[in-house]
């Protein structure tokens, strides 16, 4: 079995590689840049060590796991004009450095690749792997919407909120291990299982960017605090302080909502005093705990010896205390 290190070497060895010979350089370029970025590559590692639970030769499945990578940077691209987000990783986003018309455009061809470099794919189950990876897709931008549609709402249960974070965040990371399940030869119970620990990781990994948006360290985080309040983003912080709040605690949240001008330091500060007030940070840890746990119980379900399935158990840990 390879170690996490192994597969994150192979993975940014073989995307350091490619190359896209052809024009205009200037939809190219933001592409290249945006891969360039690095990240922790969660997706193509998740659907290499699926495969690798049961073959040992995982070369010839690299050109399919670089397509969930660059799918995955695809919804970037088009989730961060959408959020006016203007850093990503550390470094400024692709709609600032370029325009929002690249960050569109530029996204839209890495979703072409992305079916590309799938069809490099050589598998009798090859149709069943498209399947997964389009239903994953659709569900991504399903979730995109209900997260947009949530905007203009101060009405949003955790319910909906946990399925629109099991559409936008999720599905991909289970697609991932499920498509590498098949690239093994796993069984269907145990791609099922591996596809529900990834459902289960992803919800776990959403909350906790919930989380170090407003705790974390922008350093480490890659991002600047605070871009979900500044945005009114329904995450499970929000969603539980509305349901928590008293009545004049929840008056003086719903009024910064709602308020057009504001100073966005100002605005970052007083909310995060308001979920300290009102102990949000503590539901949403234990939330977070609650369906990692979930996760590791399907993991369990998986049937190889524990010590197969560990560099999966280490890499939702390492998920899971990126930034605590």
């Amino acid at each position: 079995m390879y170690t996490y290190e192994e597969f994150s070497k192979l993975i940014n060895q073989y995307i350091s590689e490619q190359k896209y010979a052809r024009s205009p350089q200037s939809l190219y370029d933001p592409i290249v840049y945006d891969l360039s970025l690095g990240g922790k590559r969660v997706r193509p590692i998740l659907m290499l060590m699926a495969a690798n639970l049961y073959k040992k030769e995982i070369h010839t499945f690299l050109s399919t796991a670089f397509a969930m990578e660059i799918c995955h940077n695809f919804t970037l691209l088009h989730d961060d004009l959408m959020d006016q987000s203007e850093r990503r990783r550390g470094k400024p986003t692709v709609y600032k450095k370029w325009s929002a018309n690249a960050a569109i455009l530029s996204g839209d061809a890495m979703l072409v690749l992305a079916y590309k470099y799938l069809a490099m794919t050589k598998s009798e189950k090859k149709n069943e792997i498209f399947d997964v990876f389009s239903d994953a897709i659709l569900e991504v931008c399903e979730g995109q919407q209900f997260d947009m549609d949530y905007e203009h709402r101060d009405d949003v249960s955790e319910e909906e909120y946990i399925t629109m974070i099991r559409l936008k965040t999720s599905v991909l990371l289970a697609a991932s291990l499920k498509i590498g399940a098949l690239l093994g030869g796993a069984s269907a119970k145990d791609a099922s299982a591996l596809y529900n620990f990834g459902i289960q990781i992803g919800l776990s990994f959403q909350l906790m960017d919930d989380y170090l948006d407003v705790y974390g360290d922008p350093q480490v985080f890659g991002k600047n605090l605070g871009g979900d309040i500044l945005c009114n983003k329904k995450t499970y912080l929000l969603i539980k302080a509305l349901e928590m709040a008293d009545a004049d605690t929840k008056l003086q949240l719903i009024g910064w909502i709602n308020r057009d001008v504001f100073v966005n330091t100002e605005k970052i500060i007083a909310v995060t005093e308001l979920y300290n007030k009102i102990g949000v940070k503590e539901f949403c840890l234990e939330k977070m705990k609650e369906y990692y746990n979930n996760g590791l119980q399907y993991l369990e379900k998986v049937s190889l010896p524990a010590e197969q399935k560990c560099e999966l158990k280490n890499l939702s840990e390492r998920l899971l205390n990126r930034n605590m």
